[in-house]
């Protein structure tokens, strides 16, 4: 059965030794974040702080910061057996004659259970406070000693498109300017701030009504990060996760449904055209983002658990909890890439390339100059347009050995050949690009070189030990004593 809500999932870390209590006082003022670094850095265990600094709520931090943890939070064994789903579902053709549509009705079911339900009433509501709340009441973390202040590191931020009423759910840090009011950090290629734009060109409204939620099942928070397509209801997506519908109830003030059983709610709106300065933040770049110009959303109410936990994340020099997230996308979204580009075999992306800088990508070549198609058609698919620098090698190349890959990379490539810049959008937290939002991506087409494309020498053979030969050895290895 999936997880029902938060409490659920920390009851299962604890089981599997994936967490640990924290039983005395730590300051959310950048101790808890040294305790979050140094645990992930050294393999340790989600945390959950009992008596943060200040506040009677806790702390849960770390929750998918392990391959392990996200297998316990999607309810898998691995990763890819989501992947496999995907996959089942993206190659399943209604079957001919009566049996065998009959046959296909429980997975036809199935497929129903993914589509949020709406409900009058849920946890998320056992505590309703319109006056005399104030967000110091929670453990919000100030993460790097430089930020600009207090930040909302894992919020779903729901909003919707004013075109045609579909819901969008992302996260977005926010910024805590006073007891009622935050930063909205709506980069300007996320579907926030598209909402943002198109209500702001009607000029029929003054406001946008946003809620945000903290702390829920945990497929339904890792939703929130997925880079799915526009108007894709990322509920519907935490559905299919966890096989079952996510319950969701209409907000106290606006008409924002959020889902039932979040342990904290925050309801409010964002006033068109009003923007303030924003950041620094310690980003998930090892580098404090700069700051800049965001909307304001305005606090009118707060509903939560009678007891809620507030859940946090933070970003920092990789590797981090991000990075595990990102590792379980890849690993989902590969088979969604394949249907767009059937000649990829496999794709890595290093913790060290923070998600974006770096992706690493095997194909099965057929034809001159097809890594370079690839690589333009990565950067034509929605957040892989994002893509810093894309590395193309043979499908015979293991992507996920990284020194292997530098070996082939390096031995295959003639830079001024093989290496091609172009220009483009880049995310906004990329400090290097020479305008904001604008810069270069680089291709690197690593694979073997044909008479196709130019090149008439022989490619020479990699070196290998003839397998009959490695299993001779392998019996004279045992017997020489050597491990």
């Amino acid at each position: 059965m999936p997880y029902s809500d938060l409490g659920e999932f920390i009851r299962a870390l604890e089981k599997n030794n994936e967490l640990k209590r924290i039983p005395f006082e730590v300051d959310p003022y950048l101790e808890i974040t040294e305790f979050a670094d140094r645990s992930v850095k050294t393999n340790g265990p989600a945390l959950l702080f009992e008596k943060p600094k200040g506040t009677s709520v806790p702390l849960l931090i770390n929750a998918f910061a392990s391959m392990r943890r996200m297998e316990i939070a999607l309810e898998v064994g691995s990763v890819q057996q989501v992947a496999d789903r995907i996959s089942e579902y993206l190659t399943m053709q209604m079957p001919q004659g009566l049996l065998g549509k009959i046959k296909m009705l429980p997975k036809l079911a199935e497929m129903g259970a993914f589509f949020p339900k709406i409900v009058k009433d849920g946890p998320c509501k056992e505590v309703i406070r319109k006056d005399g709340f104030s967000l110091s009441e929670f453990p919000i973390l100030h993460c790097w000693p430089d930020d600009g202040g207090r930040f909302i590191t894992l919020p779903m931020v729901f909003s919707k498109n004013p075109i045609t009423g579909k819901r969008n759910c992302g996260m977005y840090r926010m910024q805590v300017y006073d007891d009622r009011t935050t930063g909205m950090h709506w980069q300007t290629h996320k579907q926030g701030a598209e909402h943002y734009r198109r209500l702001q060109a009607e000029g029929k409204q003054t406001r946008m009504d946003v809620a945000v939620a903290i702390g829920a099942d945990p497929a339904t928070m890792y939703s929130a990060i997925l880079p799915l397509p526009p108007d894709l209801d990322e509920m519907m997506i935490s559905g299919f996760l966890r096989a079952k519908p996510v319950e969701m109830v209409k907000c106290e003030t606006n008409d924002i449904e959020v889902p039932a059983n979040a342990e904290i709610v925050l309801e409010g709106y964002v006033t068109l055209g009003e923007m303030r300065r924003e950041g620094p933040f310690g980003d998930h770049t090892g580098y404090y983002s700069l700051e800049d110009d965001y909307p304001v959303f305005h606090i009118e109410c707060v509903t939560h658990r009678k007891e809620p936990v507030y859940a946090a994340t933070i970003v920092g020099p990789p590797p981090m909890e991000d990075f595990y997230m990102a590792k379980a996308i890849e690993r989902i979204f590969l088979p969604l890439m394949r249907m767009q580009l059937p000649e990829v075999v496999d794709m890595c992306m290093p913790a060290e390339g923070v998600v974006h800088n770096l992706m690493l990508v095997s194909i099965r070549k057929s034809y001159p100059m097809h890594a370079r198609k690839v690589m333009h058609a990565i950067w034509g698919l929605g957040q892989a347009m994002f893509s810093k620098c894309i590395v193309v090698v043979d499908e015979d190349v293991d992507v996920q050995n990284y020194s292997e890959v530098v070996w082939r990379v390096l031995n295959n490539i003639d830079p001024q050949r093989d290496i091609e810049f172009v220009m483009g959008p880049v995310d906004s937290l990329d400090h290097a690009s020479r305008l904001p939002n604008v810069g270069s991506k680089m291709g690197v087409d690593a694979t073997r070189k044909w008479p196709g494309e130019g090149f008439t020498r022989p490619w020479p053979e990699v070196l290998k030990m003839p397998a009959n030969v490695k299993n001779r050895v392998d019996e004279l290895w045992k017997r020489a004593g050597l491990r």
